[in-house]
């Protein structure tokens, strides 16, 4: 079935309504990649961390110590203080802070290790009284390096 033009009224209708929507939302966003030598440096094609408009997305980090690129301790309160050291150096790189994350995902080979991690997890987010972010924690089968805690964040500028 053909259609012919369209009728002046309906076109006009059209371009009032898209007038009325609004752009879209990162479209005017710049993508400003984090880099720092206080954390282990991208192992894979990724980066530390990734700055879009006011938000900081971290690449997952694991227990490395960036000087030596070396897996830390073998104790999971350990590995997760030294994920959450590596963690704040990207965040603050990125111009934040751990006050300021708003998502936490936590990869742990253990689920029995929950406890000990959320006692680290603690000391670093939701200290001092401030409210902790949301967070989901998910038992993995394998992590890199094999180590045994791995963490994400989403971090407001």
């Amino acid at each position: 079935m053909e259609q012919g033009p369209v009728p002046a009224f309906r076109l006009s209708h059209w371009r009032r309504k898209q007038a009325l929507k609004p752009p879209l939302y990162n479209s005017s966003m710049s993508k400003a990649i984090i880099t720092t030598e206080e954390a282990p440096a991208a192992i894979g094609p990724y980066s530390q961390g990734v700055r879009v408009g006011n938000l900081i997305f971290t690449a997952g980090q694991i227990p490395l110590d960036p000087a030596t690129q070396q897996v830390v301790a073998s104790g999971i309160a350990a590995q997760t203080a030294r994920v959450f050291e590596n963690l704040k150096a990207i965040v603050e790189a990125g111009g934040s802070n751990l006050a300021r994350v708003v998502k936490a995902t936590v990869f742990l080979k253990d689920f029995n290790d929950f406890a000990a991690m959320n006692a680290v997890y603690g000391a670093y987010l939701g200290a001092d009284g401030e409210a902790p972010p949301a967070r989901t924690t998910v038992e993995v089968s394998r992590l890199p390096k094999d180590v045994l805690v791995e963490i994400e964040l989403i971090a407001e500028v």
